[in-house]
């Protein structure tokens, strides 16, 4: 079977066949369910190498993440195969280990294969990236350059809104003692995250918020954080993701303490993991594979030289909050 096959069968030219296989965006819906049909039909399968070669691109494009086994990046990494692959493109996924100096050796490795990047919470000094991002085709996840890398597209969650729907939760219930377990000093989204937390507390008069940061983003790093954040006597705590929520949980289980009877907890992102821990886990955040299919849009739009302002290339997508087991009034006020 052939485009041509396809084209007569749907009842549009070659060239719709193949906008639609290419950039199922720019074809009206009707058209294209024309055409998907017709490709399911007749077991229609692109020849990907050959097209990439008439466009002289390579057909692929890398999607480099800190940390493969954080399921934060596993659900992004779904989002992105999903419309690298409705689009005709290929994804190679690169885990960097949580290390700048091995994300910078397998981008540079991966530059002359790649007609494009998406680095999601790179792990890159500020300098790298502009110098990265003036060079290559770009998109950054979970991060941005400010002024000087306005010209790259990003995707990002609103911290602000996130840090007001956390705490406004634990008000709402009842906690005016609460503690933030922050991450990474050198990771983007701590010194933002906790700066959503900090102002959402302060705009509450009667709200005492203590912070302890500086764990790794994992169920270690939580553990880790376990009896320093107690010695802050809160009543509830925030944890950076949903990982180090874990953590905190496991080490006050064989401490003896349960959540929410002894302590509230929320965690950050809002991860599958979320949903499977005991208790079940308060936890905020946005659709994850939505970080992925927009970051991925964002990027092949560049490589196929659609134009793009400001107000569509820098995306930031609104948390939402999801109240499960871990969280209850505190006992001074049950």
């Amino acid at each position: 079977m052939t485009v041509h096959d396809v084209a007569a069968r749907s009842g549009v030219s070659i060239a719709t066949v193949s906008r639609t296989l290419r950039e199922p965006h720019r074809v009206s819906e009707s058209t294209r369910e024309r055409v998907l049909a017709a490709v399911d039909e007749l077991g229609y399968r692109p020849n990907r190498a050959a097209a990439s070669l008439r466009r002289g691109r390579t057909g692929m494009i890398a999607l480099v993440v800190p940390d493969i086994e954080n399921p934060y990046f596993s659900s992004l990494t779904k989002g992105a195969q999903a419309i690298s692959r409705e689009r005709g493109y290929g994804l190679v996924v690169v885990d960097t280990t949580e290390r700048a100096d091995v994300e910078a050796e397998e981008i540079a490795a991966l530059r002359p294969q790649a007609d494009g990047f998406i680095l999601a919470s790179s792990r890159l000094s500020d300098d790298a990236l502009l110098e990265f991002t003036s060079e290559a085709t770009c998109v950054l996840v979970n991060r941005d350059l400010g002024a000087a890398g306005d010209a790259t597209p990003t995707v990002t969650l609103d911290e602000a809104a996130a840090g007001r729907a956390a705490v406004g939760h634990l008000w709402d219930l009842g906690h005016r003692r609460i503690s933030y377990v922050g991450g990474p000093e050198r990771s983007w989204s701590q010194s933002r995250r906790s700066r959503g937390i900090r102002e959402a507390a302060q705009a509450r008069e009667g709200m005492v918020l203590q912070e302890v940061s500086g764990y790794a983003p994992d169920a270690e790093g939580g553990r880790a954080a376990a009896a320093d954040v107690l010695a802050t006597s809160p009543t509830a705590v925030i944890a950076y993701n949903d990982l180090v929520a874990l953590g905190l949980l496991a080490e006050w289980s064989e401490a003896g303490l349960r959540a929410p009877d002894d302590i509230s907890l929320v965690g950050f992102d809002n991860t599958y993991v979320a949903g499977t821990s005991s208790p079940r886990l308060t936890s905020v955040g946005a659709d994850l594979r939505q970080f992925g299919e927009q970051a991925v849009s964002l990027l092949l739009d560049r490589i196929d030289g659609a134009g793009t302002d400001s107000a569509t290339q820098h995306l930031q997508l609104q948390p939402q909050l999801a109240t499960r087991d871990s969280t209850g009034r505190p006992r001074s006020t049950s």
